[in-house]
């Protein structure tokens, strides 16, 4: 591989000089000449210069998208040739949203470690919206999400069946009723994810058949992360809506209480994403392994 274009990959995403060289071990100098040379070979300009700041040129663009296109062939090819030898290695860049990244897939990661110890992963972090744009733009091969928003660029495939319960804390007044009303909802004051969420897309999807949009729900608070949301409700009299799987400890432990709704389940499955048409060995066996756990037909 020619490894200038390792440095480019790695300035393009970085858009810093410095942060490049320090990336790959070698001097900013080196960086320069580097990039240098591949613009006059290709004789036009890779990214323009505004003082400390860098940014893409309209080439620097398409020579990227060919280079993210190029490693992913050179991932391919490794995988391929260290199976043949009964050593399936390799680096799999994997996304998930935030609830599944939590509470879902570190079992699941340790699980697959154990059986293919030479094979690096990678997990980024994100909200549904986030890890569909980081699938498109092939900075991850997977991604596994809340929600699907139908992109048709992207291979929905159902995962795990989730439930989103209605909570609040154990010591809330709300939890000696034995039903909450539609109208009820109106009243309580809600934490809420924030947009981009997929739990939010789902809750919102849930409530339209009872004519209640979220915007007429008085919400106090939205948050960036399940796990802050879990921490202001133990400090306050809000509900919110929340996966089951991500509180299973603070219901053993009587810290937090489930709120039945009157004709109200809120279902939805957690859905592994790749790009449509592409796949890879390293991404199947991954998807195997995953599947394999739950018992799934996929």
């Amino acid at each position: 591989m020619d490894f200038r274009l390792k440095v480019f990959y790695t300035v393009a995403n970085r858009l810093s000089f410095t942060k490049a060289a320090t990336e790959l071990f070698i001097t900013q100098p080196a960086i320069s000449k580097h990039i240098q040379e591949l613009e006059e070979d290709y004789k036009i300009k890779l990214f323009d210069r505004n003082g400390s700041k860098i940014a893409l040129t309209i080439a620097g663009e398409v020579l990227l998208k060919h280079t993210k296109n190029i490693f992913e062939v050179y991932r391919e090819i490794n995988f391929d040739m260290s199976t043949l030898i009964n050593q399936r290695s390799g680096l799999l860049q994997l996304g998930a949203s935030t609830t599944i990244s939590q509470y879902i897939i570190p079992p699941l990661l340790a699980r697959f470690h154990q059986k293919l110890q030479d094979v690096k992963v990678s997990l980024l972090n994100g909200n549904t919206e986030q890890i569909e744009n980081a699938l498109l733009r092939k900075e991850i091969e997977i991604g596994i999400v809340e929600g699907q928003s139908k992109n048709k660029s992207i291979k929905y495939t159902e995962f795990l069946k989730d439930e989103l319960v209605l909570v609040c804390k154990s010591s809330n007044p709300l939890v000696s009723r034995d039903e909450v009303t539609q109208d009820d909802l109106k009243k309580m004051r809600f934490l809420m994810r924030e947009q981009g969420s997929g739990t939010l897309e789902v809750i919102e999807h849930a409530l339209k058949p009872f004519k209640i949009k979220v915007s007429e729900l008085q919400i106090e608070m939205q948050l960036g992360s399940t796990e802050s949301i879990k921490s202001y409700l133990m400090h306050s009299d809000c509900v919110a809506f929340i996966s089951i799987h991500a509180i299973k400890k603070e219901l053993q432990n009587n810290e937090l209480a489930i709120l039945d709704i009157e004709d109200l389940i809120i279902e939805r499955y957690f859905y592994i994403i790749t790009l449509q048409g592409k796949t890879d060995s390293l991404s199947d066996l991954f998807i195997q392994n995953i599947s394999n756990h739950y018992n799934l037909k996929l």
